[in-house]
């Protein structure tokens, strides 16, 4: 169990549990549990930690088809500027290995901004935690459980 797993536990949400067998080789995560979970890249999205005016950090998820936009996200939550943050600092913040960054049960709460597309499925896949676990969930569940707000933050 994670802590995304969890947390979602405890809750009376809807949610599905799909894994597949990672690749250690692999490096690009989002795109080999799209693939391996035969889920197209729009519908399935990576968490992605940035560091918002070097003080804070955010948790930014975007359909792995996409790229984070860092001015259009700092716009979403009205920092002054972001860069993406430091792998041991997204380890030490998420308490979850890259590759498994869950947007839900974070070692420290968050913000979280949503890319808008997300609404444009009735659910979408998120990491549950651990490399070759995803969570299949609504995206409005997602941002209630995460107090996420929704924004166009991709490219």
């Amino acid at each position: 169990m994670t802590p995304a797993l969890n947390i979602l536990k405890k809750t009376k949400i809807k949610y599905k549990v799909h894994s597949y067998e990672h690749d250690p080789n692999s490096k690009a995560y989002g795109e080999e549990a799209a693939e391996k979970l035969n889920v197209p890249f729009d519908r399935l999205f990576k968490t992605l930690i940035a560091s918002a005016d070097d003080e804070k950090f955010i948790t930014a998820l975007v359909p792995v088809s996409k790229q984070l936009d860092l001015k259009k996200m700092v716009r979403a939550t009205g920092s002054k500027k972001a860069k993406m943050a430091e792998k041991q600092d997204v380890v030490r913040t998420t308490g979850y290995i890259l590759g498994g960054v869950s947007p839900m049960g974070q070692k420290k709460k968050l913000t979280t901004v949503i890319d808008i597309s997300a609404l444009n499925f009735d659910t979408i896949f998120v990491s549950a935690g651990r490399r070759g676990l995803q969570i299949e969930i609504s995206p409005q569940d997602l941002a209630s459980l995460t107090h996420a707000v929704y924004s166009e933050i991709s490219r």
